[in-house]
């Protein structure tokens, strides 16, 4: 097994680094027969006099920029999961190319206006981009062929316990290309029976729901048979991961504290909230006007849609939103979540909410300070209600200010279950840094181009709470 894995870490960072060092290629024709031709040429002065050459290099400066513009796409596509061959599906690599390779070919640009000190023809840069975009997609299937055809599908065995396993095999079944789930056993056939199956020809266990008292022992069990295993992680476990370890003798000790951002954390978090708000209003209000044109015309309604949310402790403030439903969206007084074919939504609120256009006018809450750019999303008080009466932890994501995007966002979806949403949410909160805050800050980016991350739920539900 160890050597399977070796084997497949070796093959993704080597299919990792040939698709890099194709995007720097291409980066270095352009370099060569356009870009450094520009900034090399003679400069003119105020009285067109000429000035001397622009950028030289000798051999080794055009290895470093080569160097550099690998580097920049390396640790982007680090952070980005555009390495991840065989881990995501290949269109999420690919859509995490398309974030890569704009940033960094925007960086790259922005240098050479820097370097030229004035205008630089931006057409081939363009150019250069649409290339290295057809090659990444390209690359991203053929990548993902190659991994699937040397390592199938991993040979699951499924233990749960009292609750039902369909929602967790429904989300297994989503990535099909990585696993096959193919016996399933409860807690209630007997431990030694489950222990005995664990041996059996499976790649990886995976424990759903599975009470304390098994699940430690079950652990264990297949930790010292050298089985892979899943665990689905519960409240308390999520919490224990964010806890701060002692070393006061010779026995670890796990630190689990009432949580509180410090003083300090706060004003930075501030701080960036509004000058970002700031900045963020005035560059994309040309968007919030055209939104705001198109919405009045199609029905003649209200452009802004105001809903009351419930951010930090519970307090409640109206979010604003472009209105994507029709007018009598909630007639009948039930609060409800949009569904993934839901009637309500009018034409021009299903490009907005695609598009996400709908969400800009949350800036101005950001402003105002009844939200944050990154945190919990805020629930509605009814929807709150609801969630509590079945479980009353749902209440801990309110510990912190509500935000535009959360982790809960960022690896969740719409859709995602209370449960698992207050598991990720509690993931941010119990881990919290700033840095934490610029990373789920710049993979929004990425999330507002992923079309999974917005499906409504089912036609039956009213809130994200599975019926069953």
């Amino acid at each position: 097994m160890k050597h399977i894995e070796s084997v497949k870490r070796i093959l993704v960072l080597l299919l990792g680094a040939i698709g890099l060092a194709m995007q720097t290629g291409i980066y270095a024709w352009y370099w060569f027969s356009t870009y450094y031709p520009i900034l090399n040429e003679f400069r003119k002065g105020p009285q067109d006099q000429y000035m001397g050459r622009g950028l030289v290099f000798v051999h080794w400066g055009h290895v470093y920029i080569l160097a550099f513009y690998f580097a920049l796409l390396l640790i982007l596509s680090n952070a980005y999961g555009g390495l991840k061959i065989g881990y995501l599906k290949p269109m999420d690599v690919f859509l995490s190319q398309i974030f890569i390779l704009f940033i960094v070919n925007f960086i790259t640009y922005a240098l050479y206006i820097i370097i030229k000190i004035g205008f630089v023809d931006i057409v081939p840069m363009i150019e250069m981009l649409l290339i290295q975009l057809v090659l990444s997609f390209v690359w991203a299937y053929i990548t993902n062929f190659i991994y699937m055809s040397i390592f199938p599908p991993r040979k699951l065995l499924l233990i749960n316990g009292e609750y039902a396993a369909d929602d967790i095999i429904a989300k297994f079944n989503t990535r099909k290309d990585k696993y096959r789930i193919i016996k399933k056993v409860n807690i209630s056939e007997g431990i030694d029976k489950i222990y005995k199956e664990c041996l059996g020809d499976y790649d990886g266990i995976i424990i759903w729901d599975v009470p304390n008292q098994y699940r430690n022992g079950l652990v264990k069990f297949c930790y010292g048979n050298s089985k892979r295993i899943y665990v689905m992680p519960k409240i308390t476990d999520v919490l224990l991961k964010g806890s701060t370890q002692l070393h006061l003798f010779d026995s670890p000790v796990f630190l689990l504290r009432d949580y509180s951002i410090k003083i300090e954390q706060r004003f930075i978090k501030r701080f960036f909230d509004i000058v970002l708000a700031i900045v963020l209003i005035i560059l994309t209000s040309p968007f919030m006007l055209i939104t705001a044109i198109a919405v009045k015309a199609y029905d003649g309604g209200p452009v802004l849609y105001k809903q009351v949310r419930c951010t930090i402790n519970r307090r409640e403030f109206k979010i604003m939103k472009f209105r994507s439903m029709r007018v009598d969206a909630e007639k009948d007084g039930v609060a409800r979540l949009a569904s993934k074919n839901d009637s309500r939504i009018t034409p021009v609120g299903s490009f907005i909410r695609k598009c996400r256009l709908d969400e800009l006018p949350q800036l101005f809450n950001i402003l105002k300070g009844d939200m944050s750019f990154i945190g919990p999303r805020p629930e509605r008080p009814e929807i709150i209600k609801q969630y509590l009466e079945e479980m009353p932890e749902f209440a801990f994501r309110t510990r912190v200010k509500a935000g535009l995007a959360g982790y809960a966002q960022i690896y969740g979806k719409y859709n995602t279950t209370p449960y698992d949403k207050l598991k990720l949410d509690l993931t941010y909160i119990e881990n919290y840094s700033i840095w934490l805050d610029i990373k789920l800050f710049l993979l929004t980016a990425k999330i507002m181009i992923t079309p999974d991350s917005t499906e409504g739920v089912d036609d039956d539900q009213t809130t994200a709470m599975k019926n069953s």
